[in-house]
């Protein structure tokens, strides 16, 4: 079983997965978790490329052949064996960030980067996807105060606006597998909630 988790910047995707990941293992599953880009050795080195405030010429064409070039890495040597085996793969960020990024926020063809999704991720697509929604100034601010700033971080507040925008477009044109999570509430009411839609639409994930 595959599912990911979207957001706009500082929605607190990096909180939940680990919080979810212990429940689903204390169910008896395995479950590996992992992000975009990175998740391997290569993805790391990309990561380090897409996130150095130094690279602000990268064209946005540039920009996208690098998250995919992440992305089937992180499919074929970590995602797909794990689904194999019968794991379960929680993963932070996955091709909806480049339809939601790449594709709303900076305006590229959406058909282009269906495509391109296509052959970067072999056809491995998620089963279920939260997508953890907050105002864009509370997401920057709570970046801010993380320490964690980047590249994408920096980019103007309309463009994080059409993203969010975005995602929510996304999340209309597929309702059976997005599920909207108010990640404004406390991190224990928002972990409460991704759990009472896992337990509605896959309770076999979560039955004891």
């Amino acid at each position: 079983m595959f599912i990911t988790f979207e957001g706009p910047e500082g929605s607190g995707k990096t909180t939940q997965i680990p919080l979810l990941a212990d429940f689903l293992r204390s169910r008896g599953h395995e479950v590996l978790t992992t992000r975009e880009p990175g998740g391997t050795p290569i993805g790391d080195q990309i990561r380090a490329i897409l996130s150095d405030l130094g690279n602000t010429a990268m064209h946005p064409r540039a920009e996208i052949l690098l998250f995919l070039a992440s992305r089937a890495q992180l499919v074929e040597q970590v995602i797909r064996p794990h689904l194999a085996g019968g794991g379960v793969v929680l993963c932070d960020r996955y091709a909806d960030s480049t339809l939601a990024y790449q594709g709303y926020g900076h305006g590229v063809d959406l058909g282009v980067l269906q495509n391109l999704l296509l052959f970067a991720t072999g056809g491995v697509f998620p089963h279920l996807t939260f997508l953890l929604d907050l105002d864009v100034e509370a997401g920057l601010k709570r970046r801010a105060q993380g320490g964690d700033w980047n590249r994408l971080d920096a980019y103007a507040l309309e463009f994080h606006r059409r993203v969010r925008r975005g995602y929510h477009q996304l999340a209309k044109k597929e309702p059976e597998r997005w599920v909207v999570i108010d990640a404004s509430q406390p991190p224990e009411r928002v972990q409460a909630a991704i759990r009472q839609s896992l337990a509605e639409r896959l309770p076999f994930l979560t039955g004891g």
